[in-house]
């Protein structure tokens, strides 16, 4: 007998696609997301496979992201972009509005899931913040 994983209490693949089919809804939408989206290329076809496929090794399913691309190496890949507080915040927002956007689930899970995305993207942090001016 299998432990259910995050992956599995989400609904498995078709949910996971939804929430990353949301995530890039709201980056291409919302105003307070147009600095991460002109991070990306005007189709974001790849990005949302992308993002899908790590999604789903990461939440405990299918390790997709692995099987094509080796292993993730997130900090790295993302280093030829600026990301800072800012661009944290708006990948998150994002990514919240998406979450809210599934069938409802387990408070719990639901928490676990917001917290470990916010380390997730707070490690993705490759500028230091401005200095504070006095």
């Amino acid at each position: 007998m299998t432990t259910p994983t995050p992956y599995s209490h989400l609904g498995g693949e078709e949910a996971v696609q939804l929430l990353v089919d949301r995530f890039y809804f709201y980056m291409d939408t919302l105003p307070q997301a147009a600095g991460i989206r002109a991070m990306h290329q005007p189709d974001l076809a790849l990005a949302n496979s992308k993002l899908f496929k790590f999604l789903s090794g990461w939440l405990g399913g299918p390790n997709l992201f692995m099987e094509e691309f080796g292993h993730p190496m997130l900090r790295a890949r993302h280093f030829p972009f600026s990301i800072g507080e800012s661009e944290r915040d708006q990948w998150m927002l994002c990514m919240n509005k998406a979450l809210a956007d599934l069938p409802p689930m387990n408070p719990q899970l639901e928490a676990n899931i917001k917290n470990a995305l916010q380390d997730l993207a707070t490690h993705m942090i490759n500028q230091e913040p401005p200095p504070i001016r006095r």
